[in-house]
């Protein structure tokens, strides 16, 4: 290390956290999406770290992408260490002073993060000003691939398929309930059962494992739905409902009875008995956690349960 090395330092944390991203993406635009940072901001990070390392980190493929060029394979494992060190001296003087601090990333089941993590979030970093939490949302594979590989600290998702080596920690019980437009004979019922559901049209929220859930409600009574249509987006799915091409099955309880076009949608309860899904928190199993995932997941436990979901309706009465 040459003298005076960190006072000629003329590159920060954060672009080499966007370099780090570029280089595993392959991709400034698939980098940009992960990051919620502008593909401009990217580029420029990484064009004034060549300048300044004096070094090509890619080479540049028209429409498709970018390669570390073989200077750029050694400077990004180098520059995943200075962001570990980074953090651990954020971890060290969290320990040391007891104050909460540092960045958190946290993943979000698709489905859950508009109603979720708003509140969420801002009541942690609320109670913990030196706190900064990164948001990502993805549905249940690429959560769980993205704590597989590190890329965020902590899910918040559903107790679907979860593998060895990673811990899931239950917080509250969402079971499944039918959703129909408000003009459909279904709207003003108590209940209804899946078997008066399988001659009508089920708009499916098409997810992965999602959708398994779902139609494995039907299964499991050895009864096979009418799919009419399939969506892997919610408000696709609410807003068909809402106009009268089908019923969906859901377990989300948001507070708005609305679709995105204005009309309304009705919830009504599945009798039986059926499996719910479950949200919880996943981590890496087997690793220390800091005291920030910690003070984090403690949180997700005070705020999330069965009486009080963040951006949902209390539970129906029993």
């Amino acid at each position: 290390m040459r003298d005076g090395m960190w006072g000629a330092t003329r590159y920060t944390l954060r672009q080499l956290e966007y370099f780090i991203a570029a280089g595993d993406l392959g991709s400034i635009t698939r980098a940009s999406e992960r990051l919620s940072i502008s593909q401009p901001s990217i580029s420029t990070a990484i064009s004034h770290l060549e300048q300044e390392l004096g070094v090509q980190l890619f080479v540049r493929h028209h429409a498709q992408g970018l390669s570390l060029t073989p200077a750029g394979h050694r400077i990004l494992a180098e520059a995943r260490h200075v962001i570990e060190q980074a953090e651990g001296l954020y971890a060290a003087a969290s320990e040391v002073s007891e104050q909460v601090r540092g960045q958190i990333s946290v993943g979000s089941m698709v489905t859950l993060a508009p109603m979720i993590m708003p509140e969420l979030a801002h009541q942690f970093t609320s109670a913990h000003p030196a706190t900064e939490i990164r948001q990502f949302t993805a549905d249940q594979g690429q959560l769980l691939e993205r704590l597989r590989r590190a890329e965020i600290d902590v899910a918040i998702t559903y107790d679907l398929q979860i593998p060895e080596g990673i811990l899931f920690s239950p917080l509250a019980r969402l079971p499944p309930h039918v959703l129909v437009s408000e003009t459909h004979p279904f709207a003003g019922r108590a209940s209804v059962t899946l078997a008066e559901l399988v001659a009508e049209p089920l708009i499916l929220l098409d997810l992965p494992l999602s959708s398994e859930y779902f139609l494995g409600l039907f299964f499991v009574e050895c009864l096979q739905p009418r799919i009419h249509l399939r969506s892997a987006h919610q408000d696709v799915v609410r807003t068909m409902v809402a106009n009268g091409y089908g019923y969906t099955l859901a377990n989300v309880r948001p507070r708005s009875d609305l679709a995105l076009d204005g009309r309304r949608v009705v919830r009504v309860p599945v009798s039986g008995q059926h499996r719910p899904m479950v949200i919880g928190t996943a981590t890496l199993a087997n690793i220390r956690q800091s005291r920030l995932l910690e003070t984090f997941e403690a949180h997700c436990r005070t705020c999330i349960s069965d009486d009080y979901i963040p951006g949902m309706d209390p539970p129906a009465a029993e």
